[in-house]
């Protein structure tokens, strides 16, 4: 079947179906229960297997056996298993943390979805990547995160779509139907494991495993240089109308544990993240807080309503000068390894000087 009659008759039938492909995603804000327990905010750098999150791929995930580089290969993944039948030269990048995957494996993809009121392109990635700026600007968008265009996806052909089980999997047959799909876990504390497995449908297995391994080796050292008397650390996101504590099963958390930083009592609970009221600010409370702010520069917002709380400027941090404030994409929105370098970086900056 020729490809042009191909993508003409999934078109079709991506729009005769979209009303039953709406889906929902929480990203790494969610406050569901994590399926990890916890490690002890105690633990030292790499001290026990029980990590917050997983740390590789699934067993009969992957394409295990097989080198980089070598195509065709059948990769397992969370909605079954896909052939890729060559070196992937199309990639279309549908969930959240993706885009910044496969920039950080030196792959540039022709489709991408974005959050919503979001760009389609996240600053931080923007910047970090400023070598691939003209060709950021011509990725095609194909719809938000939660609402992907299917006509606009199919009509770039392209030969590897990337998305997340938690918002894709009633989509997947329809997805397949387009190109070869491979679905992510998603959710912020699977960014390493979900890393990987994009890497093997890349066939760039080797390289993804060597920067989490520098990755921790600069957590590990960072846990070292702050010594066994650690400050603990707080992370607080206030967006239009909440305030939120992330505990240690979410992504800046699990960045926290790798480098061994003590968590606030507060804050060691089984969830990405619980809300807290302004009569309860001292949650928040840590030698160190890292603040982000959705609505930063917006006078009345609600990050202001909280911190001009009495209760907030009277925490131990606040009278310290110790607040951090730290972009509300990277820290807490898009979970990737470029993401994840820049939290490391932030908190080794902070906590150092």
């Amino acid at each position: 079947m020729k490809r042009s009659l191909f993508t003409t008759s999934l078109v079709v039938i991506s729009l005769l179906g979209l009303s039953a492909c709406s889906s929902s995603s929480p990203d790494s804000t969610a406050t569901a229960p994590s399926t990890t327990s916890a490690a002890p905010d105690t633990a030292a750098p790499n001290s026990s297997a029980d990590t917050p999150g997983p740390t590789a791929v699934p067993d009969g995930m992957g394409s295990p056996g097989l080198a980089d580089g070598v195509f065709p290969r059948t990769v397992g993944h969370f909605a079954g298993s896909t052939d890729i039948p060559a070196e992937p030269k199309r990639v279309v990048v549908l969930a959240t943390g993706q885009l910044d995957s496969v920039l950080t494996l030196d792959v540039l993809p022709v489709g991408v979805t974005y959050a919503g009121g979001a760009e389609l392109v996240p600053e931080y990635l923007s910047r970090s990547f400023p070598q691939y700026s003209e060709q950021m600007a011509s990725f095609v968008d194909v719809g938000n995160r939660q609402d992907v265009n299917f006509e606009a996806l199919a009509a770039i052909q392209p030969d590897l779509i990337l998305g997340n089980n938690t918002a894709s999997e009633e989509d997947y047959p329809l997805l397949s139907a387009i190109a070869p799909t491979v679905l992510t876990e998603g959710v912020g504390i699977n960014w390493k494991q979900d890393f990987l497995l994009i890497a093997a449908a890349l066939g760039r297995t080797e390289q993804a495993q060597q920067y989490l391994d520098d990755f921790l080796d600069d957590a590990h050292e960072l846990g070292d240089t702050v010594g066994s008397d650690s400050p603990t650390v707080s992370f607080v996101r206030f967006t239009a109308d909440l305030a939120r504590v992330y505990g240690v099963p979410s992504f800046a958390g699990f960045i926290a544990w790798d480098a061994g930083l003590g968590r606030p009592e507060s804050q060691q609970f089984d969830k990405v993240a619980r809300d807290f009221s302004e009569e309860e600010i001292q949650l928040a409370d840590a030698d160190w807080v890292f603040v982000s702010n959705q609505q930063t520069g917006t006078p009345g917002s609600n990050a202001e309503t909280f911190t001009s709380n009495p209760l907030w400027t009277s925490m131990s941090a606040a009278t310290e000068n110790h607040i951090v404030a730290v972009e509300d994409d990277p820290w807490f929105l898009n979970a990737g390894p470029t993401a994840a370098t820049l939290v490391l970086n932030v908190l080794t900056d902070t906590l150092t000087q």
